[in-house]
């Protein structure tokens, strides 16, 4: 067994701890918040006592907490993420419904802001201290800053209301009847404005990182003594110091998929995108534990399955990480 495969082994097995510990931590911070789905079910249609009684035995919060996560827990052993309340439709099935879209808005904007931020970031730390340098570090700075729910806006009045060069909400012209590169078209047409507000915040801090980690390598030993050998300086920058200070990159891609996941929640609510976000929305006013529950949990083994692959990613640049985990 390669070292890769038994660094991924040893992960997988956290992995479900880590999973573990996520379902039993948000049930019991669910279960502390004030009211539940009935309450909310009795706010917006009204009904007596009695109809409370029945709509807590029909979805089983009439039962303790304990016995209510015992069954929760031993459905999610059987790959059962239960019966939402609010929409009365299984959970799983609402979540494949959404779980594209998001899927779909998260991996755009990842790769529009670690792809164009560490292609900046070599531009700018090919030469630290250069004009280009300090422009592209205070553009990144001032746009880091910019919250992105005030970003999303901005982009929708200006080229959706303004110059109405793109449409300002949805995922896709609703009834169009397109079908395969039309509708693709159509997909991508939508997405631009909120991929462009999720992405670019995180854009700036690739760009910075990269920036700062090759002007740390641009200090060590061995690049001086290429510049001293009269390597040309693109070579250098390419294949000595841009590829070492890429490392770090990796490493923040994957602490900054729970960031992206969380800012999209933001971003599909702005642009009106039918995702996970908008979901847990819909849960949340609806006092829907189970569906919140749900998707908690698929959020969660979204954000431990990138890690995932980052670890290995990481594995295969850098021949040292993982070499003590894999000999135990």
């Amino acid at each position: 067994m390669t070292r890769a495969l038994r660094l991924l082994r040893r992960r997988l097995i956290g992995s479900v701890f880590v999973l573990l510990i996520v379902v039993v931590g948000s049930f019991l911070l669910l279960e502390a918040a004030p009211g539940d789905a009935v309450d909310a079910y009795i706010v917006s249609t009204g009904g007596d006592a009695g109809l409370v009684e029945s709509l807590r035995q029909r979805w089983g919060l009439d039962q303790s907490e304990p016995t209510r996560l015992a069954n929760y827990l031993w459905a999610l052993a059987h790959l059962d993420l239960g019966q939402s309340v609010a929409f009365s439709r299984p959970i799983r099935d609402l979540i494949l419904e959404r779980l594209p879209n998001t899927l779909l808005l998260m991996v755009s904007a990842t790769a529009l802001s670690f792809g164009l931020g560490s292609l900046l970031g070599v531009v700018a730390g090919a030469r630290p201290g250069s004009a280009r340098d300090r422009i592209l570090s205070i553009g990144s700075l001032a746009l880091y800053a910019v919250p992105g729910f005030w970003l999303g806006l901005v982009l929708s009045v200006v080229f959706a209301v303004q110059l109405r060069w793109l449409p300002i909400a949805g995922i896709e012209t609703i009834a169009s009847g397109k079908t395969g590169f039309a509708r693709a078209a159509d997909i991508a047409n939508h997405l631009v404005l909120p991929v462009a507000a999720l992405g670019f915040i995180y854009l700036a801090l690739y760009l910075r990182m990269m920036r700062a980690g090759m002007a740390e390598v641009w200090r060590q030993d061995f690049v001086r003594a290429l510049v001293a050998r009269g390597i040309p300086r693109r070579r250098i920058v390419i294949r000595h110091v841009a590829r070492n200070a890429l490392l770090p990159l990796i490493t923040m891609l994957g602490l900054q998929s729970a960031q992206m996941l969380g800012g999209s929640v933001v971003i599909e609510s702005v642009f009106s995108v039918p995702g996970l976000g908008r979901l847990a929305q819909e849960a949340v006013a609806a006092r829907d534990t189970p569906l919140l529950l749900g998707i908690i949990l698929v959020s969660a083994v979204l954000v431990v399955l990138v890690n995932l692959a980052v670890d290995i990613a990481y594995a295969f640049l850098d021949p040292r990480v993982g070499t003590s985990e894999a000999r135990t």
